[in-house]
């Protein structure tokens, strides 16, 4: 696909949006139906990928602000977690990024779309620097684990193994080294 074809905009009480629908109804409801009241609210912010020529919204994501922080339960996955990180910096909490939804039209589905957004997520705490965090969090569903542990991605505990969501994530300082 051609990504540069591709227009990101961040959706404001203004914006009209453009057809989308993917395979999640929950998704589509999101963005249609509450994304301008959590913008509004200051809860979370959505970008929107546009395809101007075609008149569609290719996929969106919405950003929010989190924190990975030590659970006495986890400290083996703690422990993994804080040796990337040097000792004097250690804490009990880490700034973070939530991608509280992120979706791909149904149109536009495997064709390298959400890895596109998830690595510009991933240059923008990194390169540009507007705001400190070290990790991207989310709580995937869990047909979508596997994508996001291609991208990177890793689980953060294992009691969440029967739920319908993983909370999972993503060390940016190692997106940070592989661009430098």
């Amino acid at each position: 696909m051609d990504f540069s074809k591709l227009v990101q905009i961040q959706l404001s009480s203004q914006t009209i949006i453009k057809p989308f629908e993917c395979a999640e109804d929950d998704l589509n409801g999101f963005l249609f139906e509450d994304a301008k009241h959590f913008q509004k609210e200051l809860m979370a912010v959505t970008y929107l990928l546009e395809d101007v020529k075609e008149n569609f919204t290719v996929a969106y994501y919405s950003l929010l602000a989190d924190k990975i922080s030590f659970n006495p339960d986890e400290k083996s996955i703690w422990n993994k977690l804080n040796r990337n990180i040097p000792n004097q910096k250690r804490r009990k909490s880490y700034p973070a990024i939530k991608i509280g939804r992120l979706a791909v039209n149904e149109k536009y589905a495997g064709l390298g779309v959400v890895t596109f957004v998830l690595d510009s997520i991933k240059y923008a705490f990194t390169t540009v620097k507007r705001l400190g965090c070290r990790f991207i969090t989310v709580d995937a569903l869990c047909s979508a684990t596997s994508f996001y542990e291609k991208n990177g991605f890793k689980f953060f505990t294992e009691l969440d193994k029967e739920d319908e969501t993983r909370l999972m994530f993503y060390d940016l300082k190692k997106f940070e080294s592989s661009n430098d």
